[in-house]
């Protein structure tokens, strides 16, 4: 009976734990949209008004950098909270995102998509790696977006960089997976799904770069006057 009553308990705990962990999730990517749009609309009110001087259009540039980097950092944590079940663990397309934001903005830009976006989806749903994802999503997000604007944004230069990324994304969580946060046996097990999972993540966020209508939007806000 005792037994049962503890079973009881801890597994309205560990409910009322995942549904606060929610509420936060929530909360932060609320706050993240919220404050990218009233920085973007401020600007553009003062615009409107005339009241832009050299040093406010200098802001400007700022707030639309940080603007566009909320947007992503969004998506990114919720694409690093939701899993999709396969065998063996689950297969996550945040890697996506990563790889589209490390193209479209600079290597700080990348890396605090990248990085910081996935440690925040870890820390809200999976605290064991965080670390290791904003680490190793930080790396390659920036090493993407280096490379390619190094290559002045030409194809072979995006698919270097995306191959590159890849390649550290793969040897970053299987370190991490090996010796930080669980075994080398399960690092080899998990090598194929990492794999995978990087090389979809570059596949369709080049597509996503090069072919959506986003990219004519997420241009028009960095290069805007």
């Amino acid at each position: 009976m005792i037994f049962h009553l503890s079973l009881l308990f801890a597994s309205k705990r560990n409910i009322s734990f995942n549904l606060n962990k929610l509420v936060i999730f929530f909360i932060s990517i609320l706050v993240i949209f919220m404050l990218s749009d009233y920085l973007y609309n401020t600007i553009n009110r003062m615009k409107k008004e005339y009241i832009m001087t050299n040093n406010t259009e200098n802001i400007s540039r700022h707030v639309r950098w940080i603007t566009v980097c909320g947007l992503f950092m969004a998506i990114n944590i919720a694409l690093s909270s939701i899993g999709v079940p396969v065998p063996g663990g689950h297969f996550y397309l945040n890697d996506i995102i990563i790889v589209a934001a490390a193209l479209y903005l600079n290597p700080l830009g990348a890396f605090l998509v990248g990085g910081v976006g996935a440690f925040l989806g870890d820390f809200f749903f999976y605290p064991a790696p965080m670390f290791v994802s904003l680490v190793t999503h930080g790396l390659e997000a920036a090493a993407i977006s280096y490379i390619a604007r190094l290559g002045h944004h030409k194809l072979s230069s995006i698919i270097t960089g995306g191959i590159i990324g890849a390649i550290i994304m793969v040897i970053g969580y299987s370190i991490g997976r090996a010796y930080i946060y669980s075994t080398p046996e399960y690092a080899i097990i998990k090598l194929p799904m990492e794999i995978l999972q990087a090389g979809i993540g570059v596949v369709f966020g080049i597509i996503l770069y090069r072919y959506a209508p986003l990219y004519q939007v997420i241009q028009k806000v960095l290069q805007e006057k």
